[in-house]
């Protein structure tokens, strides 16, 4: 299995396994395949995440479907007839491009993707019609939409009968074990239903917690074989998206031992179900489409793959690359330079997805948005176009050959900066009203259903890389980024320097207009947050209220009966509330419980209940013990926990500030307290998958969804640096097992790298959260030979970049006193600058 992902350079490989006939095998031993020189083991995809979004590589999501494309021909994956022509018309706008009737008719001919395919011809040119200039991985990306969607997606069915002797069919999916009559699903056991899973012989037994009617249940299954396989693959589906850790082995006996020695041990796979955020074959994958695996992706390579997967063009050799770094220019105001323009060049694109996006063509936008929309961004868009332009005249000339007279007067930027300020000050209005952009369309979309569906959906869309909101207000964070490069500016230049004085100038105007600025930003930029967790939350209403303050977001785990058990954490002023994430198509939180802060006492309780990094909270006579990952992030929260509660004793009272409810969603210290299970939030997201509500789909990479991957939270103070901290520029990067370093144009905004093939790119080709990532040199043993490396890494996941001369290596090494969050953000502040 290693040997051929690393002959696919294939990068996620944790979705994937090899299938022997009709047995679903993964393990190491070969013992159950007879005769090694005629065995075939065919590569298929092995987990289905519920949300493709959390694909992250070209290539993994091109295997998977082509994973969809055989279970399509081969009947597996069953669906309604006009389905199953939306996702021929997909394939074949990968396989032949845009829409051409005799051309597509000709190939629907030669090739069959579905059965009984003549009779639904029409219908799929129809849909294909509709298609016209999506490039072939945008349509594996739509084939993975639709099918993601359908019942039968990733089901395998294993025959079965009841204690009646009815034939039956079950099957395993990342939500539980599922029981289907012919392709008729009947009945479904959510893992948290589940209190455990069994095999005897032929008779696989499925025993359910207390409180569910029927404690036991069993099948017959054809064979003791097949009983046990069946097991094993629910042990490891259930590992795979349940489990946050490895569990130990118990002690082995002495003498004898009863049942299966069986246990899932893959770190890798552990680590996929942490981060699934933060989330592809026909008959035999290795060979691909019909052996053709050479031309499959030839036109619209990735950059995000590993360097063998692209072309010649996207990598260079370490003699260019070490040639191009000696003609590098590595003087701190060149830098700076550079990293203004760079920065300058995404925010542009930013402005124009606003002038000339989606909110500018819909007829559901009200006229008064579109009025105010347009006053307010295209005068800035404008003066930053006009800026850009010179900015990119005046580095262009400075990187090229100049006297020492000519160097003075082009090798500067406060001149260009003093007047960009300047018509910045003109342009006060329009800063101001980018946040009254905001409060307008979010009354637009309460008052217009079909308004919020079409934000939502434009959300959805790669170009959206971050919530539309943060788009709304990137002009007033352009400030903040204007004084930040000004400060450093001043500080490299003496007083005698003849960019001194005007770069100074610059600095007083901007911080006199951030001054003024600065309370209206802290209360939109908290409004932004409200409105994008109240669509990541079930069970709560009004939550983007004025007055309401997030304070802290994040994971802790809640000690109950059953032991630890994963919880999101919200923390406002006045009320904190905890979660689970719901098993749905579109994985919202689902409230269990709010806690009023007045009166609450937090304490540590490590030595109490014997967990580290302990501590209980007690209200209103009652107690809940949380524990947190580490030390410093128990810290974070009783630190949080304990400020909040003092401006809650300074409120008008114990309930004010408690979010108003929606049904079944208990508040305050009730008796229930520690007595809530698992199934309770699954079943409230299960039986709300059918409403208009559940059926919205939602961004699935938001910050509280990285949050409950990656087991950590983020502050107030988080998002104010991260605010700040918005970046552009080329790295050079490195996967752990690839020879080769690949030039990539980045943007870190939002917690979250976007990798980029070059700066001119309409949308980012994967996205990497960085929360609860570790940032540090590489060692020795790691062979990378070359200067200026930086290493990323996450439990099995490790990245390699470079930057391209000494002072940003030496600026990454004095932000060292930080925070590891903020370690990262300052040193890619001055590394992106090359």
């Amino acid at each position: 299995f290693e040997t051929v992902c690393s002959h696919l350079n294939l990068i996620e490989g944790d979705y994937f396994g090899l299938e022997f006939q009709s047995l679903y095998k993964c393990n190491p031993c070969m013992r159950v395949c007879p005769g090694p020189k005629h065995t075939i083991l065919r590569f298929v995809v092995k987990f289905f995440p519920p949300d493709h979004t959390v694909l992250l590589e070209e290539l993994t999501r091109y295997l998977f479907a082509l994973q969809v494309r055989q279970d399509l021909a081969s009947g597996r994956l069953t669906c309604s007839d006009p389905s199953a022509a939306l996702l021929v018309s997909h394939i074949i706008q990968s396989e032949i491009g845009d829409f051409e009737e005799t051309r597509c008719r000709q190939h629907l001919l030669n090739t069959n993707y579905i059965p009984d395919q003549m009779a639904l011809m029409d219908t799929i040119m129809e849909f294909h019609h509709k298609h016209t200039g999506q490039s072939p991985a945008e349509s594996d990306y739509r084939l993975l939409e639709v099918a993601s969607r359908l019942e039968m997606y990733g089901i395998r069915l294993h025959p079965a009968k009841d204690r009646e002797g009815t034939k039956l069919s079950l099957a395993v999916a990342h939500g539980g074990v599922l029981v289907f009559q012919g392709h008729n699903r009947i009945n479904d056991f959510n893992w948290s239903k589940i209190r455990k899973l069994s095999f005897k012989r032929r008779r696989f037994l499925v025993k359910l917690r207390q409180n569910v009617n029927q404690d036991t249940l069993e099948f017959l299954m054809a064979s003791r074989d097949c009983c046990k396989m069946f097991w094993k693959i629910c042990v490891e589906y259930h590992a795979f998206f349940r489990l946050f850790e490895e569990p130990r082995p118990k002690p082995k006996p002495v003498l004898f031992s009863r049942g299966s020695s069986f246990r899932f041990r893959s770190v890798l796979m552990i680590f996929i179900c942490v981060c699934l955020s933060f989330s592809e074959v026909t008959c035999a994958l290795v060979t691909l489409v019909n052996g053709h695996a050479d031309d499959c992706r030839a036109a619209t390579p990735s950059p995000l793959i590993s360097p063998m997967l692209n072309d010649t063009g996207a990598i260079r050799t370490d003699d260019e690359e070490d040639n191009r770094r000696k003609n590098c220019r590595t003087d701190n105001a060149y830098c700076i330079a550079k990293e203004l323009l760079n920065t300058e060049r995404t925010y542009l694109k930013d402005l124009e997805l606003i002038t000339v996006g989606v909110l500018d063509k819909e007829d559901c936008v009200p006229e008064a948005l579109k009025t105010l929309l347009t006053s307010t961004y295209e005068p800035l868009h404008s003066h930053h176009t006009h800026f850009l332009q010179e900015l990119e005249e005046r580095l262009s000339l400075w990187e090229g050959q100049c006297n020492m007279q000519v160097k003075g007067e082009i090798q500067r930027l406060g001149d260009l900066l003093l007047k960009s300020v300047q018509e910045l000050k003109a342009l006060s209005a329009q800063l101001e009203m980018s946040s009254e952009c905001v409060f307008a369309l979010e009354r637009a979309c309460v008052a217009s259903r079909r308004l919020e569906c079409v934000c939502r959906e434009f959300e959805l869309q790669k170009v959206c890389y971050i919530p539309l909101n943060v788009f709304l207000l990137s002009p007033l964070h352009r400030l903040l980024h204007y004084r930040q490069i000004l400060d450093r500016l001043c500080k490299h230049y003496p007083p005698t320097h003849t960019d001194y004085s005007d770069c100074k100038a610059a600095l007083d105007d901007v911080c006199e207009l951030e001054a003024a600025l600065r309370p209206g930003l802290e209360q939109i930029e908290n409004y932004q947050k409200l409105l994008e967790l109240q669509k990541d939350l079930i069970g709560v209403e009004h939550l983007a209220v004025a007055g309401r303050q997030l304070i802290r977001l994040g994971c802790l785990s809640k000690l109950s009966g059953k032991g630890l058990q994963q919880r999101m954490f919200f923390l406002f002023n006045g009320v904190l509330l905890y979660s689970t994430r719901g098993i749905t198509s579109t994985n919202q939180f689902t409230v269990h419980r709010q806690l009023p802060l007045h009166g609450m006492t937090i304490r540590e309780s490590e030595d109490e209940w014997g967990v580290p990094h302990s501590f209980t909270l007690m209200v209103q006579q009652q107690s809940l013990v949380v524990a947190a990952r580490s030390e410093s992030e128990m810290e974070k929260w009783m630190e949080d926990l304990k400020m909040a509660v003092d401006m809650a004793e300074e409120s008008n009272g114990p309930t004010a500030d408690l979010l108003t409810a929606s049904k079944g969603v208990k508040s305050s210290g009730a008796s229930e307290v520690e007595s809530e299970d698992d199934h309770r939030g699954s079943q409230t997201s299960l039986q709300r998958n059918g409403n208009d509500s559940a059926n919205t789909r939602h961004r699935g990479n938001t910050t509280a969804h990285v949050c409950w991957h990656r087991n950590t939270s983020v502050s107030k103070l988080d998002f104010s640096i991260a605010t700040e901290n918005q970046l552009s520029g080329n790295l050079l990067r490195k996967f752990k097992n690839s020879n080769g370093w690949q030039r990539l144009w980045v943007v870190f905004t939002n917690f979250t790298l976007f990798f980029y093939k070059t700066h001119e790119d309409e949308y980012p080709l994967a996205s990497l959260p960085l929360l609860g990532y570790s940032v540090t040199h590489a060692g020795e043993s790691e062979n990378i030979h070359k200067d200026h490396v930086f290493k990323l890494h996450f439990k099995s996941h490790i990245y390699y970049f470079r930057t391209e001369s000494e002072y940003f290596f030496e600026r990454y090494s004095a932000a060292g006193r930080f925070s590891q969050l903020l370690f990262f953000a300052f040193w890619i502040k001055f590394a992106f600058k090359s």
